[in-house]
């Protein structure tokens, strides 16, 4: 692909000031001193009205410089002023954003008095410092294509007060190197986020040295999801009056104060919760039942609530908050859940998580669960789990896609022993279907059998066994989760999963679907001899008892109104509030590392 210089941008744009052109510049459009008057000539006002007027095609664009709509005055009111030089030293902001600009070439070097330069959305990988004015104060690279700082720090402009190299794949440690007071002895403003920066301590004792430094942007970068940040970076950067756009107030200060000397209890790590609280509006699995239903089987639904998050090693309650120290245990549900899944494939896998352009590391992604529960109108599952994770670019990439929350039913058939004598189920034996209204209670209650001690002598329980579990999936919904990684603490949600319905009503409509369609062909064949015989009246007769049965005399009730699912998900990221509660949690694991014995 061929290179898109910025002096070639800059030149287009000086060229679409019609700085020689009408308004502007010399002409027969322009009235002077010895000219006589004519309907040609134009009035220097009127002239300079054409480029302010709001309906003027000759409108001033003040977009890529604020000094272009002064300069085209100048070209009306004294054109003869208006060398190269004089043009080229006019301008001291230049803002060329989303222009495609690859290269920053010598041709800069022609805008002597140039101050602020903004190159935000473009394609650029490489900064010469030798090609920019030495007269810069700020200078504005977010979202181009920097992967390193090496040619930045060669020969940088001495006054430079602003720089902003925010959405850039910045991160290794010859960046942190470039980023220290030696190179940058005025810088007082510095925009780092949304890069990829995970070293928290070495990027902060080389900002540390920035002495004029007091406005600081990091938010968007893997570090900052630690429990750590923003109190590590305000006790370990003091003289910072602005980090992430928020003041730095005194109390805030005093909360974090003597952070940074205990920097070796600091751990690039980080600690997330996911809870799941209450379902509704999941459809009763046997509002439709059979009027003569058999005792067996007997069936049994459960539900729970499935999603994915990264996998590492789930959090030792040393690291949590008193309040959810029953956080991370794992009923015999669960394990009894993981254990019966239909693919194994699907408990652990790789997520392949993308960039614009490449692929990005590869994250390990497994799936998750809460414990089953029977049917009830307000399922409250109390699922809480919390994570440790080590690998921060994997989690903020997490973030950034988000994750997929799943609802899933369980149906066990139990049948008795071969030998008892109990009537059974046949599948061939056609039902007639009863709907059960909203407050009546199910003929056929989940794990029991039908009572029928008034007709029949009471005989022992008969021994049940379990078919293998059917699963089905009832829905999924997936929750953005992107607010985490640009300096959000929580996402709450309540999750829309839509409205369902059960296995019956969907087998129920599979089945009407092929009686109607049974009937439109045996329609079309009557409407056939119809047509022969001339009589029209049969059809009419046909299709008018065909409308609301189905085969067999079987009625359709569509009339239920189902209600939209809801899920309760709150995923939180854990963040110290104050050094003491910093020293509160990790002094204990700290002290339980240094008693163990050393092996020899």
């Amino acid at each position: 692909m061929s290179s898109n210089k910025l002096s070639a941008v800059l030149e287009k744009q000086i060229h679409r000031l019609c700085l020689k052109d009408f308004p502007c510049g010399y002409g027969t459009w322009r009235k002077t001193k010895g000219s006589t008057e004519g309907a040609e000539t134009e009035d220097t006002d009127d002239l300079l009205d054409l480029l302010s007027c709001r309906h003027s095609p000759w409108r001033d664009d003040k977009s890529w410089s604020p000094q272009a709509p002064a300069l085209r005055r100048l070209a009306v009111l004294t054109p003869e002023r208006l060398h190269t030089d004089f043009i080229y030293n006019y301008f001291t902001t230049l803002r060329i954003v989303d222009k495609g600009v690859s290269v920053i070439d010598d041709g800069l070097l022609k805008f002597s008095k140039l101050e602020e330069l903004v190159l935000n959305y473009n394609r650029i990988s490489e900064i010469p410092a030798e090609n920019l004015p030495s007269t810069l104060k700020i200078l504005e690279l977010r979202a181009n294509r920097l992967s390193a700082l090496n040619s930045l720090t060669n020969c940088l402009p001495p006054r430079l007060e602003y720089l902003s190299l925010g959405s850039n794949s910045l991160g290794s440690h010859d960046d942190i190197f470039h980023l220290t007071g030696r190179h940058w002895p005025q810088l007082v403003c510095l925009d780092l986020s949304d890069c990829e920066f995970k070293d928290q301590q070495a990027l902060l004792s080389a900002l540390s040295t920035l002495t004029c430094l007091r406005s600081l942007m990091l938010e968007g970068n893997p570090f900052t999801l630690a429990p750590s940040y923003p109190g590590f970076t305000v006790d370990s950067v003091p003289q910072l009056s602005y980090l992430d756009t928020s003041w730095i107030s005194a109390e805030e200060r005093q909360c974090f104060r003597g952070l940074a000397k205990n920097s070796d209890l600091i751990v690039d790590c980080a600690s997330a919760t996911v809870s799941v609280g209450r379902v509704r509006g999941i459809p009763h699995p046997l509002m439709r039942v059979e009027e003569n239903a058999p005792d067996f089987p007997v069936v049994n639904y459960g539900y729970f609530i499935t999603y994915e998050f990264l996998s590492h090693q789930t959090v030792n309650l040393n690291f949590d908050r008193e309040s959810k120290s029953d956080a991370a245990n794992v009923t015999e549900d669960d394990a009894d859940l993981q254990s019966n899944r239909k693919c194994d494939k699907e408990s652990c896998k790789h997520l392949m998580v993308y960039s614009e352009e490449t692929c990005h590391d590869v994250a390990h992604v497994s799936g998750h669960s809460t414990s089953k529960l029977s049917w009830s109108e307000c399922m409250d599952f109390s699922h809480t789990q919390t994570y440790i994770v080590s690998d921060l670019g994997g989690l903020k990439r997490f973030f950034n896609q988000g994750l997929y929350l799943t609802i899933e039913e369980e149906k066990v058939l139990s049948w008795p022993a071969a030998s008892e004598d109990v009537p059974l189920a046949k599948p061939s034996r056609p039902v007639k279907v009863k709907k059960i209204r909203k407050g009546e209670e199910s003929p056929i209650k989940s794990g029991s059998t039908k009572d029928k001690s008034k007709d029949k002598k009471k005989k022992s329980v008969p021994e049940l066994f379990q078919d293998a579990p059917i699963r089905r999936i009832l829905g999924s919904v997936h929750i953005p989760l992107h607010s985490l990684v640009t300096g959000g603490q929580e996402v709450h949600v309540l999750c829309n999963v839509g409205a369902l319905q059960t296995e019956s009503e969907v087998e129920a409509t599979q089945t009407l679907e092929k009686d109607l369609g049974k009937t439109i062909k045996e329609d079309k064949k009557k409407d056939k001899e119809s047509k022969q015989g001339g009589g029209s009246s049969t059809k009419q007769k046909n299709t008018a008892a065909s409308k609301g049965k189905v085969k067999g005399g079987q009625e359709c009730e569509m009339d239920v109104q189902l209600e939209p699912v809801t899920v309760e998900l709150n995923v939180e990221l854990e963040k110290w509030r104050s050094a003491s509660e910093a020293h509160q949690l990790l002094l204990p694991q700290h002290n339980s590392l240094i008693k163990q014995p050393v092996l020899s």
